[in-house]
């Protein structure tokens, strides 16, 4: 046994409470309480691992107990306890969430057994939760950051995803990493064990995406494989099948799609038997469906059926708090793959990437930072060696071009001192921005000495 997990103990019977406490003190930490609601009170701060409820409490009762340690905690493990074999109270308990009961006098090999088991199911929740959460820390870059539009995003998926079948409709911009919800969603679900399918349905010949996802019989066509083929939704069966460009299915196969979603059956291709599959069905699109659904294009029911639940991926235009630590993610990863030595991203390649105008949104950033990595030499991430320019620099630069138009000689004359600082000031400043603020290189373009350039950046009060 291993002396981590944590158990609460609640009966009023004293004997029981410490019975119970010196059989299991030695292997678990053990705490006893005479109420409910004095166990339910410590709960709120300090859940355990496990409670042994008895049924028959003086004042909130074990079946009540129930409902509200559920309210706590949805994934708290509960066995009851109760003096006799009341096989109502016991279905009632079942019913509520309980996980198992034993029955006085209790013996203590049974207890300790039945504890075993428990414990044994928390092990493996935990086991999963832990791949779950490693699965999507190393795999889903999309939700890395801290901006309020991705939390929602992520917290909608939390609650979500618990529901092995209900269908779920994503929908964002080209690039936003919908295919990567899709898997959060799949590795968040208790489908977590089953198979995740992809089909990206404008990829596939409209005559083919049946056969694709419902499969065919023997002879079904010409060319059919003599021994038939199952389709994707067999495939996923226990699992999620995820449908990428869902809007581009012909009327057809949206027909038999909703069959599927409706009742869960469906036919392969020159088949005559009806076959059933339990299968999450999580789908996307960069379209706009309820547009399609006007112009008769999209089945308003599929629609429906599709967006029981509906997540709207920001772009990563909307989360601008979240490119640097996408950018220093990729970064990471891919110096790993190619065998460089970056340390992170200058000050002005950040300015670059947070002031670009991003279309292909997390996918295009993915594919600019490998294009970093591959051209630049390191430590740090370049500007230059992304390929784009920083826009606020460029404006300023358009003003310092503009503003260095100078008007002509008027009759009334000019202070032609005053002209030569701004002259002078112009080319140190743009000196410095070539130069990435280092003072000696940009000495070196106006063949000056660092002394004579650093007294002349003070006297014009560059900053």
């Amino acid at each position: 046994m291993d002396n981590m997990f944590r158990i609460f103990v609640v009966d009023d019977e004293a004997l029981v409470r410490q019975g119970i406490a010196l059989a299991l003190g030695g292997d678990f930490q053990v705490s006893a309480f005479e109420t409910a609601e004095a166990a339910l009170e410590r709960m709120r701060g300090d859940p355990p691992d496990l409670v042994l409820l008895d049924i028959g409490l003086p004042g909130m009762n074990g079946i009540k107990a129930i409902s509200e340690i559920k309210a706590l905690d949805a994934d708290a493990l509960i066995i009851m306890i109760t003096a006799f074999e009341d096989i109502n109270s016991v279905i009632s308990a079942m019913k509520l969430g309980a996980h198992d009961y034993l029955v006085k006098p209790l013996h203590m090999d049974a207890l300790e057994i039945t504890i075993q088991n428990a414990l044994e199911t928390i092990r493996l929740k935990k086991e999963v939760q832990a791949l779950q959460e490693r699965y999507l820390r190393e795999n889903l870059p999309c939700f890395i950051g801290e901006s309020s539009a991705i939390h929602e995003v992520m917290g909608l998926i939390e609650r979500v995803a618990k529901s092995p079948d209900t269908p779920i409709l994503i929908l964002g911009e080209t690039g936003t990493g919908k295919e990567l919800i899709a898997s959060a969603i799949h590795y968040r679900s208790p489908n977590f064990k089953g198979p995740l399918v992809t089909i990206n349905c404008a990829a596939i010949p409209k005559d083919l995406i049946e056969t694709e996802l419902f499969g065919y019989e023997k002879g079904a066509f010409s060319g059919a494989l003599a021994s038939g083929k199952k389709g994707l939704v067999e495939e996923a069966i226990n699992g999620t099948l995820f449908l990428d460009e869902v809007g581009d299915l012909s009327p057809e196969v949206q027909a038999k799609l909703l069959r599927f979603l409706e009742d869960g059956e469906f036919y392969r291709v020159g088949a005559t038997k009806k076959l059933r599959a339990r299968t999450r069905i999580v789908s996307a699109t960069n379209k706009e469906l309820e547009a399609m659904i006007e112009k008769g294009l999209f089945r308003r029911d599929l629609y429906f059926r599709l967006s029981v639940i509906k997540v709207q991926i920001p772009s990563l235009n909307e989360r601008p708090d979240d490119i640097i630590p996408l950018a220093g993610y990729f970064l990471l990863e891919l110096s790993h793959r190619f065998k460089k030595s970056f340390t992170g991203i200058s000050p002005r390649a950040q300015r670059a990437l947070l002031t670009y105008r991003w279309v292909g949104h997390i996918r295009e950033l993915k594919n600019m930072i490998e294009r970093g990595v591959l051209i630049g030499d390191g430590p740090k991430l370049e500007m230059e060696d992304l390929g784009i320019e920083d826009v606020e620099e460029a404006k300023e630069q358009d003003r310092n071009e503009h503003d260095l138009a100078l008007p002509p000689l008027q009759p009334g004359g000019m202070d032609l001192d005053a002209a030569q600082e701004y002259f002078e000031r112009y080319y140190m400043k743009q000196a410095l921005r070539i130069t990435g603020g280092n003072e000696s290189k940009a000495a070196k373009l106006l063949n000056l000495n660092h002394h004579t350039f650093r007294y002349r950046k003070k006297k014009q009060q560059i900053n």
